[in-house]
């Protein structure tokens, strides 16, 4: 009677919380749909003008929408790069002494606002400015590398994890057969684990689509067309969303926040299936399905 009170109890919360997610998703798309068109995204400019770079978009948000992509993608491979080095590192090189140490730094970083690294990066390209480089301003890529700070702890420790947790016997075959530590690793390991590998892009991917914080102290603004490099200023989704939805002046300019959201929500989504696609057809290619 007990055990099943606790199980009732536990199917409660657990259906409460996926409403909530529903709820919100709903929201969102009833408010968002409505006012969502080409015109929201590309105003009076022409759609294949705007996609192939021929014409400047002014008012619409696909300049923002094309910054989100750059940044999404920059940020996730300086930190995939640094990300996935450190955790293999930790795994596999690591004494247990400096893994200890090493983790403890990582989740300090995990723990650390967002709003303290964005300041620290504004701070970092002032001093650049001033002392070394007169042409290093807040930018695409000082928001990256913002960003990738923030989302490299999430890496960092599934990279870890996954190796971790690989069987002993599959670690200790290819070595009794031969191979060194080294080819070991990248024969053997990377692939036997690169489902979970790729699930630390999953995590890092939707912190690097939603931060506004880092974005808005290194390099976002309101308006300034798609980014010529990445050492320009630059548009963004979560920028744009926080821009208009404490200055909007009627219903109709808050309800294209909501539309912005909602576009914002599609982009994370398709990355999640993208990625997800990647890693079933690694896995399949692995053998290990």
């Amino acid at each position: 009677m007990q055990y099943s009170l606790y199980k009732v109890v536990l199917a409660i919360f657990t259906i409460s919380a996926i409403c909530l997610v529903y709820t919100l998703l709903g929201f969102v798309l009833i408010k968002g749909f409505n006012t969502i068109s080409l015109e929201l995204i590309f105003q009076d400019t022409n759609v294949l003008d705007a996609i192939l770079l021929k014409q400047r978009v002014f008012d619409g948000i696909f300049p923002a929408i094309v910054g989100t992509l750059m940044l999404i993608l920059l940020s996730l491979s300086f930190s995939f790069i640094f990300g996935f080095a450190s955790g293999i590192y930790l795994s596999i090189y690591a004494n247990k002494k400096l893994k200890e140490y090493i983790n403890f730094c990582f989740e300090l970083l995990s723990s650390v606002p967002s709003i303290l690294i964005g300041l620290f990066f504004l701070l970092l390209s002032i001093y650049l400015h001033e002392k070394f480089l007169t042409n290093f301003l807040p930018s695409l890529f000082l928001s990256s590398l913002a960003l990738a700070l923030l989302i490299m702890p999430y890496i960092v420790k599934n990279t870890q994890y996954a190796l971790d947790n690989i069987p002993k016997h599959i670690k200790l075959l290819s070595l009794n057969l031969g191979l060194c530590k080294t080819k070991n690793l990248f024969l053997v390991l990377i692939p036997y684990c690169s489902k979970e590998l790729l699930s630390g892009v999953f995590l890092a991917l939707g912190r690097a689509c939603e931060d506004t914080a880092v974005i808005m102290l290194t390099g976002a603004v309101a308006s300034v067309g798609i980014a010529s490099s990445i050492f320009s200023k630059y548009e963004a989704l979560p920028f744009y969303i926080y821009y208009i939805s404490t200055n909007y002046g009627d219903e109709t300019e808050l309800n294209q926040a909501f539309s912005a959201a909602l576009i914002l929500l599609v982009i994370s989504m398709s990355l999640f299936l993208v990625t997800k696609l990647i890693q079933q057809r690694v896995k399949r290619k692995n053998g290990y399905y």
